[in-house]
């Protein structure tokens, strides 16, 4: 009689082996679907794009570079001062 037979060193149960499998196939979770989200930033990004081809932006955009161009284009110093008014005043002191 032999004791250490090197054929079954490392042998496994048939048994024990398919019940092994069976747990692990009930362990794996289902498959996901697949899904699309699309960011915020991509949604800005598309409204400027629609933004852009507006026949009327387009316009007035035109009639501001000629205004520009010309000099006779005038910056409301008060509404400027408006808008800068929130960025000075969260802005750190050094």
């Amino acid at each position: 009689m032999k004791i250490n037979d090197t054929g079954r060193i490392g042998g496994v149960n048939p048994y024990q082996r398919n019940m092994e499998t069976q747990r692990q196939e009930a362990q794996k979770p289902a498959r996901k679907k697949d899904q699309v989200s699309i960011s915020s930033e991509a949604i800005e990004m598309l409204e400027a794009q629609s933004r852009a081809n507006d026949p009327e932006r387009a316009k007035k955009l035109e009639d501001l570079k000629q205004r520009i161009a010309s000099g006779t284009y005038q910056v409301d110093a008060g509404k400027l001062a408006d808008k800068l008014m929130p960025y000075f005043k969260d802005f750190p002191r050094n």
